[in-house]
């Protein structure tokens, strides 16, 4: 009786494949996952600007001024309940009448506008 001792595995070239193919894959992903990222922020710090732009416009109406503070704008009784930053933007301190909004500081590079 002939006996036979067949291992099933892998060598270490055919693992070395796989992890270079592996690395090729995650080198396309990240960028196109930071491209995703960066965009999904920027939305959402338009939307905030939008937001601010829309009470100070209401604020105008309401009180015939045409200059408010960011912090007439939000708060628990005022025109915006809840505002939280997204990517440590820094949105204006003051708002003025007909005057576009912009937002510096996303993730310390990239700058957004809203113009009503």
């Amino acid at each position: 009786m002939k006996r036979s001792c067949i291992a099933f595995g892998f060598t270490l070239v055919e693992i070395m494949i796989v992890v270079v193919i592996i690395g090729l894959l995650a080198a396309l992903a990240v960028p196109a996952f930071q491209k995703i990222r960066q965009s999904s922020q920027d939305k959402i710090v338009l939307s905030n600007a939008r937001q601010l732009s829309a009470a100070a416009d209401q604020y105008f109406m309401e009180f015939g001024r045409s200059t408010v503070s960011l912090g007439a704008l939000v708060g628990v009784t005022s025109y915006v309940k809840d505002f939280s930053t997204v990517a440590n933007e820094i949105y204006p301190r003051a708002y003025t009448q007909g005057e576009a909004v912009t937002v510096t500081g996303i993730e310390g590079v990239r700058t957004v506008t809203y113009s009503p």
